[in-house]
């Protein structure tokens, strides 16, 4: 089976977070005439009007293409500005078309996002509505914001509506375009962002820095220049915005850009394949070793960034002096004399042990599920394995059955290695044994003979130490042929697409 759509980790998940979060702030703009460049409507404004509404940007709402490695992945229009007749709101309007193929699957992805804010300085946000339609399945989140926390409305077809009621978030009006605030203001503006997928708030940056001079049109202008970087992403975004408010490029990365179109140009998309697209190839083949338990792997790195490098219990890390790195990946079973009873503790504070929107783990059809499975068995690794056998056995391998949701997916019973991990953490955790996703690259010769790494997820799970395991596979040692490199389906490790490198098989 292929690894499924952690091909880009994510570029359903990934590229979503990266683009909606990210062009939260600021986006890219076509070349409009310059009549269509004025500054958003301020005659009806209030006198205490926000930064964010003072700042320039192009009427009517902006496109911008999206490519990964020069090849056009899809697109994303955002709006911002006073609600027509009202001057006391705002409204944000995000969307993201994403459409790839993966292997011989054509994989679709609509997501948009209205978010609605005070219109005075620091206002808040008061209401959003978040709609996806395509890979990872269709659903409407309608949420209301009060001083006490916000009430969530879950809407999918064919089924009951959901409320959830989530802590409340400082997110501000500000937030919704940091970029173009703090170049307005000259100075850097912190903040915050709820995350359109699992509906957290994390802390969100932006750093003014020196302008510099861009070709465009052939013409040579003065740009402002800002990086941005939210909590939950971890991916530094360079945007470049124009004098007159367009937003010309924005860089995630050395491989994923975002680049102003018009709106013809932003919706024509090349085809792309993503598994052959991102894969890193390989100088040969591994050895068996590579799938024993025990077992070893040592690779030659290129292109690894320093942050990447961090020591574990399962990979090591030998930095040259050419600036390459010697990678040796190791899997053994947990050690006998550790291993300890459920439940048990999380070593890290309790996140993982946490029920979310997307986990939900506290589902009575999870914890019901969970039971049965682990019975009554106390020993934490056993329990463990029984659930990863299960969902390996009961999941059917399918690419085009995306789930975001944990009962979600025990609901249709099938989907790819995303799926799969999504479960079994939920599964895990309501057994009482801490549990996250691992994202990074796995071992496989597909069908074109070439020996490669593939974007892949998988979980890892504290029994007394931590052990990784993948219910995809059905391993419940994950073997050496797992290089792990970011956590719960985070965008950090998107840089790494396209520019990781392995120069030597050892």
């Amino acid at each position: 089976m292929r690894p499924s759509r952690k091909a880009l980790p994510t570029l359903g998940a990934a590229l979503l977070s990266l683009a909606l979060v990210q062009c939260k702030k600021q986006e890219p703009a076509p070349e409009a005439p310059q009549s269509q460049q004025a500054q958003a409507p301020q005659a009806q404004a209030p006198a205490a009007l926000s930064d964010v509404l003072k700042a320039r940007r192009p009427q009517g709402g902006e496109y911008l293409g999206l490519y990964l490695m020069d090849k056009k992945v899809g697109y994303v229009f955002n709006d911002l500005g006073l609600i027509p007749g009202r001057n006391d709101r705002v409204r944000s309007i995000n969307e993201l078309h994403f459409k790839a193929q993966v292997g011989t699957r054509m994989s679709e992805r609509v997501h948009r996002e209205e978010r609605i804010y005070e219109a005075r300085p620091g206002g808040r946000l008061v209401a959003f509505t978040i709609e996806q339609r395509g890979d990872g399945g269709t659903q409407t989140l309608e949420g209301t914001v009060t001083p006490t926390g916000m009430s969530v409305v879950r809407k999918r077809p064919g089924m009951p509506d959901e409320t959830v009621n989530l802590p409340p978030t400082p997110e501000v009006v500000e937030d919704a375009d940091q970029v173009r605030v703090a170049l307005l203001r000259q100075t850097n503006v912190t903040g915050s962002s709820m995350d359109a997928t699992d509906l957290g708030t994390y802390k969100l940056a932006t750093t003014v820095q020196p302008a510099e001079e861009r070709l465009v049109s052939g013409v040579k202008v003065k740009v402002g220049k800002a990086v941005s970087l939210s909590d939950k992403e971890k991916v530094p975004v360079t945007a470049y915005v124009a004098e007159d408010g367009r937003l010309l490029e924005m860089e995630y990365g050395q491989t994923m850009k975002a680049r102003a179109e018009s709106e013809v140009v932003a919706k024509r998309l090349d085809l792309v394949e993503v598994f052959g697209l991102t894969r890193v190839v390989l100088p040969k083949t591994l050895s068996p070793e590579a799938h024993a338990i025990p077992g070893q792997v040592k690779l030659v790195m290129e292109n690894l960034p320093e942050k990447f490098q961090r020591d574990t219990y399962r990979q090591k890390y030998q930095p040259r002096p050419d600036g390459r790195v010697l990678v040796t990946l190791s899997a053994r079973a947990p050690e006998p004399g550790k291993l300890k009873p459920r439940p048990l503790a999380d070593p890290e504070g309790g996140e993982n042990l946490k029920s979310s929107i997307i986990v939900e783990s506290d589902s009575q059809q999870i914890r019901d599920l969970a039971g049965q499975l682990a019975g009554g068995e106390k020993d934490a690794y056993t329990a463990a394995k029984k659930i990863v056998s299960w969902v390996a056995t009961n999941l059917q391998k399918d690419y085009g059955a995306s789930a975001d949701r944990a009962t979600d997916v025990l609901r249709q019973r099938k989907g790819d290695c995303t799926e799969h991990s999504l479960l079994t953490v939920a599964l895990l955790r309501a057994a009482g044994i801490p549990a996250r996703r691992v994202d990074g690259v796995i071992y496989m010769v597909n069908q074109d003979g070439v020996p490669a790494l593939y974007w892949h997820e998988w979980v890892e799970a504290f029994v007394g130490e931590w052990t990784q395991m993948d219910p995809t596979f059905n391993q419940t040692v994950a073997d050496a042929t797992h290089f792990g490199v970011g956590q719960e389906a985070n965008a950090e490790i998107t840089p790494l697409i396209g520019s990781l490198k392995v120069v030597e098989v050892m």
